[in-house]
């Protein structure tokens, strides 16, 4: 099964929940602190969701598309292993939690 090596990072000062969901039954939820960077590996053609707690209760933030959040693209390599993994172009955003809080390379 190919998969996609993807990183969210919260740039909000509250925690930020993430669910993605794939074909095959696949699902990862993870609870991402405040500017925490978390990567991970799903499948293409998942969808992946931000969670954030408000005065109604939790809601959703956020939709993504893992395919947008791909750490790696075509034709380029990866960064070596023991350098930090950043995100490498933008995808959308909405109020305070993004995925796009870009590091130099």
């Amino acid at each position: 099964m190919d998969v996609l090596l993807c990183s969210y990072r919260n740039c909000s000062e509250r925690m930020r929940i993430i669910r993605c969901c794939g074909p095959d039954d696949f699902f990862l939820e993870r609870v991402v602190f405040p500017f925490e960077v978390l990567t991970f590996h799903c499948p293409p053609a998942s969808d992946v969701e931000v969670w954030a707690r408000d005065s109604l209760g939790v809601v959703l933030t956020e939709q993504l598309s893992a395919d947008a959040m791909a750490m790696q693209q075509d034709g380029v390599l990866p960064r070596p292993e023991w350098l930090p993994q950043v995100p490498s172009r933008a995808v959308g955003v909405k109020g305070n939690a993004s995925s796009v809080c870009l590091l130099p390379h």
